[in-house]
């Protein structure tokens, strides 16, 4: 029989990015003293995960020329108008409140203009300069502030532990917990809670080009998924327009932040033209990241790429000394790859940043599962079918304090729950498998081949054909993940928890190839070369994955526009689909 130990919380979040850790500030400060709080963390708290390597900024209604409803509009025209308008408007409005809180109570500091206001740069796809920073580097500063202020509460950190799979109390009918893995150790337990949360980031890694952290794999949105959760819009992938090539190294993909773009930095191809004047003439270089993304997508296979296969990013025209005083980090990244962003074009791709799709949750984080709450980069809904750059620190921020004061208000309702000691040891038989296995299939290039298949037949441009070839690629992947194998014990077992990575990948790759598939038009960060155009008789819609009797299954139903509807507001419009931009591909 699996050995494991069993343990209780009254309060588990898996993850220790944004979302993970303001929900868990949040839940101390709204529970009795005694409550018991614990959260779950592959890495280091605070030292691991995407909203540390934020660079950009923090977009938040603080000038009184800008308004809420103004940041809204640009939120949900940005998103195509498939965003939970009312999720949308709990980000815009919780935003300023949360800049509040960082620097009057975290002590973040923030760059200041010269009168000692809070300094705001431009973003693309914004009609006001609202996006708050601390030079370039925002996410480091906001993250370590959060650390040290947990680190003085009583809450508890379980480092270089991960979340295995949800369990379910003995009717089934709800989260009761979580199996875990001390990977130093590599001993399970079974943790059982009245509330749990998934907050561990998605997983833009299944593309060979992506940028974030190495330990976001798709965990949480996995383990939703095996459990019945509902999903939405998960085609919806945003590639960033400027990920950073530097060769046959983890340096590549890492983003060159877009303020660069909103301060003035230009585009060219390989033939030293400004081709976003074919593209989006009015706005050029600060469109939406998914105009700049496709339309630097489709310069690289028209063949009017660099040699490496990317596009000129030049800052030079800005001058060395504002680019290194502005974008020190950027800078310095560069420097680090043989590159210098202050004194040379840089060389750039389009690269797989992050998830718009996820679980499907309402204003308070609640799952379609009772007791299971997602935030972050794991639940869909309020970027739609495209993100605003600086909106993203505020999804985790925002909505992962709305999850801390739900699960506080509602944890003293629930018992913790009796949980099912078969499904325990079934867990752990199916995720040991692969270290009783001699002479499979190597997990590593498995990984690879998966990676590859995303990127050339569910990357940035997508047509019916490479959707379905990618989709049998990923048929027979999982078939072969069933014969991979892995020498060593379970203590501190890299190759084991790469497979563990891979299977929760191959989910979420998935639902985002037959998402794809199923949506027949382009509309924000998803674009159809068979379908160039919005649909929007047909396709202001939101397309639903969930698991059923015969496997993923795919739906759609129609946007409720509760707050404002498309007619209301000017779209920037979608790249033009003509012979002359197209090129060859």
């Amino acid at each position: 029989m699996a050995a494991y130990e069993e343990r209780e919380t009254d309060i588990l979040i898996v993850g220790a990015g944004g979302a993970g850790m303001f929900a868990a500030l949040y839940a101390d400060d709204n529970t009795p003293q005694d409550t018991d709080i614990t959260v779950v963390v592959k890495k280091l708290a605070g030292k691991s995960g995407c909203t540390r390597m934020v660079q950009g900024g923090y977009n938040a209604v603080l000038h009184p020329e800008d308004s809420i409803d103004r940041h809204y509009e640009d939120t949900i025209k940005g998103g195509k108008f498939l965003n939970d308008q009312e999720i949308a408007r709990e980000l815009v409005e919780g935003a300023p409140k949360i800049i509040h809180k960082l620097e009057n109570e975290l002590g973040v500091f923030f760059d200041r203009d010269e009168d000692g206001h809070i300094h705001q740069k431009p973003f693309a796809g914004q009609s006001f300069d609202r996006t708050v920073h601390k030079g370039d580097l925002t996410g480091i500063e906001i993250m370590t502030k959060l650390r040290d202020e947990l680190l003085t509460r009583d809450v508890k950190f379980l480092e270089e532990t991960r979340a295995i799979d949800i369990l379910t109390d003995e009717s089934g009918t709800g989260a009761a917990g979580s199996l875990l893995l001390d990977m130093r150790k590599g001993e399970f337990t079974a943790m059982a809670s009245r509330m749990t949360l998934l907050a561990t980031g998605a997983g833009a890694t299944m593309y060979n080009i992506s940028t974030p952290a190495l330990e976001k794999s798709a965990d949480g949105q996995a383990m939703a998924y095996r459990r019945g959760a509902r999903f939405q819009d998960m085609e919806m992938m945003q590639f960033h327009p400027t990920g950073l090539l530097a060769g046959d190294t983890k340096l590549t993909g890492g983003v060159i932040e877009e303020g660069i773009r909103g301060e003035g930095a230009h585009l060219y191809n390989g033939e030293d033209e400004r081709f976003l004047r074919e593209y989006a003439p009015e706005t050029m270089e600060r469109s939406c990241r998914d105009v700049v993304s496709i339309a630097s997508y489709k310069e690289i296979m028209a063949g009017r790429g660099t040699e490496n296969g990317g596009i000129w990013l030049d800052a030079t025209h800005l001058g060395a000394d504002i680019v290194e005083e502005k974008f020190p980090g950027m800078t310095e990244r560069t420097r680090n790859v043989g590159q210098d962003l202050s004194q040379t074009q840089v060389e750039v791709s389009p690269t797989s940043h992050y998830h718009m799709g996820g679980a499907v949750i309402d204003e308070q984080c609640h799952s379609d599962i009772p007791r299971l709450f997602v935030a972050g980069e794991d639940a869909g809904g309020a970027h739609g079918a495209n993100r605003l750059g600086g909106n993203g620190v505020v999804d985790s921020t925002v909505l992962g304090k709305c999850a801390g004061e739900a699960m506080a208000e509602e944890f003293h309702d629930h018992e913790i729950g009796d949980i099912s000691h078969s499904q325990v040891t079934d867990i752990i038989d199916r995720v040991t498998a692969p270290l009783e296995r001699e002479d499979g299939e190597d997990i590593y290039e498995l990984r690879e081949d998966l990676e590859m298949t995303m990127w050339e037949y569910v990357g940035v441009v997508r047509e019916e054909s490479e959707l379905e070839e990618g989709l049998d690629l990923i048929e027979s992947y999982k078939e072969r993940l069933e014969r991979v194998s892995v020498p060593g014990s379970k203590r501190y077992n890299l190759t084991w928890n790469e497979v563990m990575d891979v299977r929760n990948l191959i989910i979420a790759a998935e639902m985002v190839a037959r998402s794809a598939l199923f949506r027949e038009e382009s509309r924000g960060a998803h674009y159809r070369n068979d379908f160039p155009e919005p649909d929007d008789e047909n396709w202001l819609a939101n397309v639903y994955v969930q698991q059923g009797d015969d496997g993923m299954e795919t739906s759609r139903e129609d946007v409720r526009f509760t707050r404002i509807h498309p007619s209301e507001l000017e779209v920037e419009p979608t790249i033009p689909n003509t012979d002359a931009v197209q090129g060859d591909d």
